[in-house]
């Protein structure tokens, strides 16, 4: 079993192109967020589609980058996410 305790959870509010990787989404977490993306702190981007998420995650060794994609329906998001047009 691998355990993920990032220290806090961060939820990026803009939606994000799912093709963006590891260094990418960090320039996001620097650019946008105005965070460190190596505070052990996890970070979450929503699809413009929402149904497809990431967390980027930074523990002693490197990155961890979980995707989930959902078949049927989407995630929840908040009320200050941009629509999808």
């Amino acid at each position: 079993m691998i355990a993920l305790r990032p220290n806090r959870i961060f939820i990026a509010t803009a939606l994000t192109d799912m093709r963006k990787s590891f260094d990418t989404l960090a320039l996001i977490v620097q650019a946008d967020l105005k965070r460190d993306p190596l505070s052990g702190d996890a970070y979450v981007f929503l699809g413009r589609r929402r149904n497809r998420l990431k967390v980027l995650w930074w523990e002693e060794s490197g990155y961890w980058l979980c995707a989930k994609r959902l078949e049927r329906g989407t995630f929840r998001s908040p009320a200050s996410w941009d629509d999808p047009a």
